[in-house]
């Protein structure tokens, strides 16, 4: 049925005499996609406003189409206890305040050595400029760690974090286009109307702030190096800001804040004469300050005497201006005991983005309780931090030292036995996670966890899924660290255990496409078929969620190639399955159903279960597409049957939805709901948040259907909690149904066919 929103969009085209194919020239959208809203489907916030700037309509087709745009709010929090830089916030307030000339963002670009507190700076500014000048970048901010200078980190493509833009401003992930040029252009062209204040922290060049910068001049940019941007200076016309060494007054009142007032004013000479040690950069007095704070009966010359005594400089964090790290990390390193030094040497291995007790505890070979008391005294002497929900974070900074103590202190051999013990322990950790979440069986399974590691283990799905939700930034480091010392058995397996986790959270992540390509990577460092082929496999499922049909089809008939020639008749059968999947969703059904048969037909002489009734419900989906919907239940009964009997919640939930899906379109909604209620407790059942949410959308759609609309609201509110929770962008759609009452067009959210 067409809406007042395209029938006003077509009127305006017919008076402009534009075609929809200039239309979508116009506003930088693909002609099919504007082809889908012109028959029916729901646009976008984004989508509306362009077609309401390119027409002229003054708002009119904003105001029929009652959408509501994502406001991106990603700044973190200020810095605290945050002193001095007026001079240097001042100017930069003014620049994001004037603006520069017409069509040109305005560029704040901060440089100074490491730990001169250029993020602090930035993000200090950025606050206060959000605060104060509500008016100027009304639509959001956007934050970047461009990890231009992170440790073992390679510098962020300019393709990954406009993908991160483009979902913060509210492109769902199926939209972006592939490669950096076309999200470029999508990317300017959602900005060019738009005031949004963008921080781009930890630059590598010019070239790479370049490539996320805005081409109108409504926005504004504030972006952080350790070298000058000169590049952004001469060819964007960048007001340049150069952090050096804080003055004398800054650096004394931050050593105040944390000594405290009475004890600096008592060692007024001492206080003045660290500040000059430490070379008036902000982390290192923090430091020291910190140290000490510790000792309350240790004269503040002592500590002045100690750092003055060391001369070694810190070489990977050497400046111009001959500002020295490493004595205010040193002076803080020979403050600990042998055990609290050793396992901070050894955290320097660890590259994820935070600690758990049990990690450090693997690293070190201690008990967890030994481990926890150590990390609380590296916490007390403030060269480790306190993180949320019991975990610990290394600086940066602080993890560069660590690097270099470890390595100086831990010969070859000792370094790689400590990432074995941590790789072996995620590895079988997960594996033991893996095994509750799906116990009906697992790929590959890996050979029993070494006599020096113990890995955790889970009484229920619940803390197996916490444990995965918390250590899921940390995978995909783990994985890459474990390549680098030449554990690749190790680092293939772990990427395979997480598959179940993957399938049932479907975070809109890139972890974990990431992680195959490091697990293919080792596969085939080794020589090992039958794992390529399985990683391939998986590989293909990744690429199917997130719609990059092409690759999916790629790496499976690579691995279809791989499993042929090696006789690996099982792995045969599921790359078949794989496939038949991705060719019910491109709706090829005359290529699905031969799949599936063959596939189906290995299982059967495998007797594997699982196997059978995945290939079921994907015939069930080709009978669907042909209408034989008779054929289609009778598939799927089996199919649950199987699912039933071998204890997979979740591949009976995804059943049970099929069959709802039939009832629905055959006009049998009351069976459809009783179908969906038992889907819902499958899927509950299996920890399936994305699932869950699946299922009450679904009942949502059939009430509406049934007229029983006082009835519908409350799963689509406890769906949107669902999708927000797993950051699934369906979230923004929904809220929008919700907030109009549309409650209709909740059912266009849906994939079809249910995956």
């Amino acid at each position: 049925m067409t809406t007042p929103f395209v029938e006003e969009l077509q009127r305006l085209l017919a008076e402009r005499r534009f075609s929809w194919r200039k239309l979508a020239e116009l506003t930088g959208y693909h002609p099919s996609w504007l082809s889908k809203i012109r028959n029916g489907r729901p646009p976008s916030a984004e989508v509306v406003r362009r077609c309401d700037e390119v027409l002229g309509a003054n708002g009119t087709l904003v105001a029929l189409a009652q959408v509501h745009e994502l406001r991106p709010a990603h700044l973190p929090a200020a810095p605290a206890g945050f002193i001095g830089r007026d001079d240097e916030l001042h100017r930069m307030r003014e620049a994001l305040t004037v603006g520069s000339r017409q069509g040109v963002p305005t560029i704040v670009a901060i440089d100074g050595p490491p730990g001169v507190g250029k993020t602090a700076t930035a993000l200090r500014c950025a606050h206060d400029v959000k605060e104060s000048l509500q008016w100027k970048y009304s639509d959001g901010e956007l934050f970047a760690d461009l990890h231009g200078h992170s440790p073992n980190q390679d510098p962020a493509r300019p393709e990954d974090l406009l993908e991160e833009f483009l979902i913060g401003l509210g492109v769902p992930a199926n939209e972006i286009p592939a490669g950096l040029e076309p999200r470029t252009k999508l990317y300017r062209t959602l900005l060019g109307s738009r005031k949004i204040l963008i921080v781009l922290d930890n630059a590598a060049s010019s070239e790479q702030v370049e490539r996320l910068l805005p081409g109108s001049g409504n926005c504004g940019v504030i972006a952080t190096s350790r070298r000058r941007l000169v590049g952004l200076a001469m060819r964007r016309d960048a007001v340049r800001v150069a952090l050096g060494p804080t003055s004398m007054r800054e650096s004394v009142a931050l050593l105040r804040t944390f000594v405290g007032v009475a004890r600096a004013d008592a060692e007024t000479a001492s206080v003045v004469a660290l500040a000059e040690r430490c070379g008036h950069l902000p982390m290192a007095l923090r430091i020291a300050a910190e140290r000490v704070a510790a000792h309350p009966y240790l004269p503040v010359s002592e500590l002045v005497d100690e750092l003055s005594s060391d001369e070694r400089p810190l070489d990977a964090l050497a400046t111009g201006d001959s500002v020295d790290l490493r004595t205010v990390f040193e002076s803080s390193y020979r403050d600990l005991g042998g055990e609290e030094a050793r396992v901070f040497r050894l955290l320097g291995l660890q590259r994820g983005p935070d600690i758990s007790v049990d990690t450090a505890a693997v690293l070190a070979e201690l008990p967890p309780v030994r481990a926890r008391r150590l990390l609380e005294k590296l916490v007390s002497v403030h060269v480790l931090e306190a993180a949320p929900a019991g975990r610990y974070h290394l600086h940066e900074l602080l993890r560069m030292y660590a690097v270099e103590r470890v390595q100086g202190e831990h010969d070859a051999d000792d370094r790689r036995a400590a990432v074995r013990r941590l790789a072996d322990w995620y590895l079988h950790t997960a594996s033991a996670g893996s095994r509750v979440l799906a116990p009906f069986g697992c790929d590959r399974p890996a050979p029993g966890a070494p006599r020096d590691v113990v890995p955790r283990t889970f009484p229920g799905r619940p803390q197996a899924l916490s444990w995965f939700d918390a250590e899921t930034a940390n995978f995909q480091p783990v994985i890459k660290l474990a390549i680098e010392h030449g554990l690749h058995d190790t680092a293939w397996r772990l990427a395979v255990a997480l598959r179940e986790y993957a399938r049932l959270r479907r975070k809109p992540l890139g972890w974990w496409p990431a992680s195959l390509e490091l697990a293919l990577k080792a596969t085939r460092s080794v020589g090992d078929c039958p794992a390529e082929g399985l990683v391939r496999t998986i590989a293909a499922e990744a690429h199917r969620w997130s719609c990059d049909h092409d690759r999916a089809r790629q790496s499976l008939r690579s691995a279809l190639a791989i499993r042929r020639e090696i006789g690996d008749l099982s792995g045969k059968a599921w790359t078949l399955t794989e496939s038949g999947f991705l060719a019910v969703e491109e709706e090829c059904f005359e290529q699905a159903c031969p799949l599936a048969s063959e596939a189906l037909s290995i299982f059967q002489d495998l007797g594997d279960r699982r196997g059978q009734a995945s290939a079921l419900f994907t015939l069930a989906d080709a009978y669907a597409g042909w209408q034989r919907q008779g054929d289609a239940l009778s598939a799927l009964g089996e199919a649950l049957t199987i699912f039933r009997e071998i204890g997979d919640h979740d591949g009976e939930g995804l059943v049970l939805v099929k069959m709802a899906g039939i009832h629905h379109t055959y006009d049998e909604p009351e069976t459809a709901l009783e179908c969906l209620d038992l889907a819902l407790e499958a899927r509950r059942s299996a920890g399936s948040r994305w699932g869950e949410a699946d299922c009450l959308c679904r009942q949502a759609s059939v009430l509406h259907a049934l007229g029983r609309v006082e009835e519908v609201r409350k799963p689509c509110e406890e769906a949107l909690a669902l999708y927000e929770e797993v950051g699934d962008l369906r979230a923004l759609d929904l809220r929008a149904c919700l907030d109009w009452h549309e409650y209709g067009m909740v059912g266009e959210l849906l994939p079809n066919p249910a995956f």
